[in-house]
C-alpha cells in the first residue's frame, strides 16, 4: 500500500488563541507558556518581564520574524503574537500599499478583505511550520460584543467574538487547537426591593462554545477554568510534546549537489572555512543574503567560485593576515 496508516493520539505542540476584553490578563497568561518569545504588534507587553520583538510597522517584518524563528527553533518553546487584531491591521496596510489605495474599503467589490484573509493564511501556514519544528504558537486577541437576535425568539443578547474581520476570524478559529475566552464571571443578585445588580468579578476562562461566546478545545477540558496557566499546564508537559527531528540528521540524509560537494572538498584541502568564502563572495556583490554555499546556484559555483578558487583563497588569507 502506498500510504502509511497512523493510529492513536499524535502528540505535538499546541496552537492556542487567548481571547478576552482589554485588561483581563491575556498577555500575562501567554507569558506563562513555556519559554515564550513575544512578537509585540501593539506595544502591550511593556509591563511584562518577557523576551519580545517589537513589530508594529510592517506586515513583511512580521512574516520575516516568524521565518527566522523557524530557522532557529531553539530560540523559544512558545511563539506569542500579541495581538491578532493588530497583526490584521498590519496585513490591511500591506494590502493597501500593494493596491495603491488609502483604505481597504477602496478596493472594489470587497476584495480587499479577501486579500487580507489571504495574507493572514500565509501567516498561519508559517506558524504551522513552527509547530513542525517543536514550537507552541499563541495568539492573543481582543474580544468585542455583538448584538444577536434570533428570528424565532424575542429579545436580543450579546455574543463575544474576536475583534477581527469576518474573513479572518473564522480562519483563526478553525486553525487553533484551543480558543480560550477570558472574562469576568458575574452573578445577577436581586435585592429586597426587587432591584437587580451584578456581583462577583472572578476572572475565568471558558473552553467550549456557548451561544454567548466563541471558545473551543481539542483536549476535553472542563467548560470553565480559573484564569491561570496552572489550569492548562498539563497540556504542555514534555511527554505531551512531540520533539522535532534533529535538523542535522535530516541534512545528512539529503544528498549534496555534486558542485557543492566539489567546492567543500576544495575548501577542506585549502584549510578554508565555508563562512570565509561566503563573506568574500558577498564583499564582491554576489548573493549577499546567502548563509552557506548550498544557497548558491550551480551556475555561480561553476563559473565564479571554482575558476577563481585560488584567488579567493589568497584573498581570504590576506584578509586574515591583515587583521
Amino acid at each position: 500500500m502506498k500510504f502509511n496508516i497512523e493510529i492513536g493520539i499524535q502528540k505535538r505542540p499546541i496552537k492556542t488563541v487567548i481571547m478576552g476584553c482589554e485588561g483581563i490578563g491575556k498577555s500575562t497568561l501567554a507569558s506563562q507558556f513555556p519559554n515564550p518569545l513575544f512578537i509585540d504588534t501593539e506595544n502591550g507587553t511593556n509591563h511584562l518581564n518577557v523576551r519580545r520583538i517589537v513589530c508594529n510597522k510592517s506586515w513583511s517584518d512580521l512574516l520575516e520574524i516568524v521565518n527566522e524563528v523557524i530557522k532557529e527553533p531553539t530560540i523559544c518553546k512558545s511563539l506569542v503574537i500579541d495581538t491578532a487584531d493588530w497583526a490584521e491591521q498590519l496585513a490591511e496596510e500591506a494590502v493597501c500599499i500593494k493596491n495603491r489605495v488609502a483604505s481597504i474599503e477602496a478596493i472594489s467589490y470587497g476584495k480587499g478583505y479577501t486579500y487580507v484573509a489571504d495574507e493572514f493564511t500565509t501567516l498561519l501556514k508559517l506558524l504551522d511550520k513552527c509547530i513542525e519544528v517543536g514550537i507552541n504558537t499563541v495568539f492573543t486577541a481582543h474580544a468585542k460584543p455583538r448584538k444577536y437576535e434570533l428570528p424565532e425568539e424575542q429579545g436580543q443578547f450579546d455574543r463575544w467574538e474576536m475583534k477581527l474581520s469576518k474573513q479572518v476570524a473564522p480562519l483563526l478559529k478553525e486553525w487553533c487547537d484551543m480558543l480560550l475566552f477570558c472574562n469576568y464571571k458575574t452573578f445577577v443578585v436581586t435585592s429586597e426591593n426587587n432591584t437587580k445588580k451584578a456581583s462577583g468579578g472572578k476572572r475565568v476562562m471558558y473552553t467550549t462554545h456557548n451561544p454567548c461566546w466563541d471558545a473551543k478545545n481539542r483536549f476535553n477540558l472542563p467548560e470553565e477554568l480559573e484564569l491561570n496557566f496552572a489550569s492548562i499546564a498539563h497540556l504542555f508537559s514534555e511527554e505531551n510534546i512531540k520533539k522535532p527531528a534533529n535538523p542535522k540528521e535530516n541534512e545528512e540524509k539529503v544528498e549534496q549537489r555534486p558542485l557543492v560537494s566539489k567546492v567543500r572538498t576544495l575548501l577542506s584541502e585549502a584549510n578554508i572555512e565555508e563562512a570565509d568564502l561566503v563573506t568574500i563572495a558577498a564583499s564582491k556583490g554576489h548573493y549577499k543574503e546567502a548563509k552557506n554555499i548550498e544557497e548558491y546556484p550551480d551556475d555561480f559555483l561553476s563559473r565564479w567560485v571554482i575558476p577563481n578558487f585560488k584567488k579567493i583563497v589568497e584573498l581570504i588569507n590576506t584578509t586574515k593576515e591583515s587583521k
